[in-house]
């Protein structure tokens, strides 16, 4: 792996954006380091799922876009930290390499069963029934809900080219324009601002900037930032980000705590965007999705429905007496997870980030559920803090 990073390093590239492949994988071979990682204490979803006997059934196997397993696996093979270590490069990576992926999917999303088990899509508002209680509500800063979408004509961004990135961009300037007045915005290419101009939307926390290495592994930056952009509404309580990670992340948020009109408002802008996709194109399936799996998505975690409905949340006593670890080791326990308020990895002062940590196998009401009884526990707890 040395020897790898130093001819990446010879070779002028970015691990931060560039895709950089293993020895192994480069040679569609096992991954030495593999047998090494299964000895540590650390071992991502990717390594539990695959021996070298699984690696070699399906090695030879290639979808139609030229994505293979070894490809799938690099970030894993060059990020041994990853939790989960793999990513598909299209709609076929997950019914080809199924076997892999098949473990991959239920030891992450537990409790879901492929062979018995399809992903329900349901986003209306009015089958919500948690509410926020009042204390926590107080509490809230601001609301934030998103969803990935990947379009069904494309290859997903993991196999994706300079070509394909400039074409959704271009699909998706026409999609703005059939957008209704009231989600009518703005569409910022990365390429087309100025310092300026990006320094403001990243200041905002609007704008997307790369530079996530386990994504690098696997193509997502490749040919930055070409093919990437912003599209804000005129409110700016509904944002899109192009070719980010997945082709298209719908974004609906507000101040303070109203979930159910933060929800609405996405469900709103999804079927904006789908209409649009089909008036534009003439096709019925826009996106790429399946039965059983739901919207399909670069990364397994994200499957079904593509959503993390999320709060920020001022708890400064509850920070200080069990910390972040703690208030995520209780979240986890209520099928959410606590970040910092700037994403993983963030600082935490005085707020949190809570969200849902399920995807697949629930209808997008029953995870703002999740997201809304934890949100109160958490709130409560605060309050219970001497």
């Amino acid at each position: 792996m040395a020897k790898r990073l130093v001819a990446a390093m010879a070779k002028s590239l970015d691990p931060y954006f560039d895709l950089i492949l293993d020895d192994d994988v480069s040679e569609n071979r096992w991954p030495r380091v593999l047998d090494y990682y299964k000895k540590a204490g650390h071992q991502s979803i990717m390594c539990q799922a695959l021996n070298k006997q699984r690696f070699d059934d399906l090695k030879h196997l290639e979808t139609k876009n030229g994505w293979t397993l070894a490809r799938s696996i690099n970030t894993g093979v060059t990020n041994p930290s990853s939790f989960t270590g793999c990513h598909a490069g299209d709609l076929e990576s997950y019914q080809l390499f199924r076997p892999f992926f098949k473990d991959v999917i239920e030891k992450y999303h537990v409790g879901f069963d492929m062979e018995k088990h399809k992903h329900v899509t349901d986003m209306d508002v009015n089958k919500i029934t948690e509410k926020l209680e009042e204390h926590a509500k107080k509490k809230i800063v601001s609301s934030r809900i998103r969803c990935a979408r990947n379009l069904a004509a494309f290859p997903l961004n993991t196999c994706g080219t300079k070509e394909s990135r400039l074409e959704i961009a271009d699909l998706m300037e026409k999609v703005f324009a059939t957008f209704p007045a009231e989600l009518q915005g703005t569409f910022h290419r990365h390429t087309a601002m100025s310092d300026d101009e990006i320094k403001y939307w990243v200041d905002k926390h609007f704008l997307f900037r790369g530079g996530d290495v386990m994504q690098a592994a696997s193509g997502y930056h490749a040919d930055w930032p070409h093919g990437r952009g912003i599209f804000v509404s005129k409110n700016e309580n509904f944002l899109m980000w192009l070719n980010e990670g997945d082709h298209l992340r719908i974004i609906s948020m507000q101040m303070g705590g109203d979930i159910e009109a933060t929800f609405d408002r996405l469900g709103k802008c999804a079927k904006a965007v789908e209409d649009g996709l089909r008036k534009i194109t003439g096709e019925q399936e826009v996106y790429a999705r399946d039965d059983v799996l739901g919207m399909i998505t670069c990364c397994p975690t994200n499957l079904g429905t593509g959503m993390r409905g999320s709060v920020h949340i001022l708890i400064p006593k509850l920070i200080k007496k069990i910390g972040l670890d703690g208030i995520d080791k209780i979240a986890r326990e209520m099928q959410c997870q606590a970040r910092g308020s700037s994403g993983e990895h963030s600082e935490v002062v005085d707020r949190v980030d809570i969200s849902n940590w399920r995807r697949l196998g629930f209808p997008e009401y029953e995870l703002v559920h999740d997201m809304v009884k934890c949100v109160n526990a958490i709130s409560k707890m605060e309050d219970e803090c001497e």
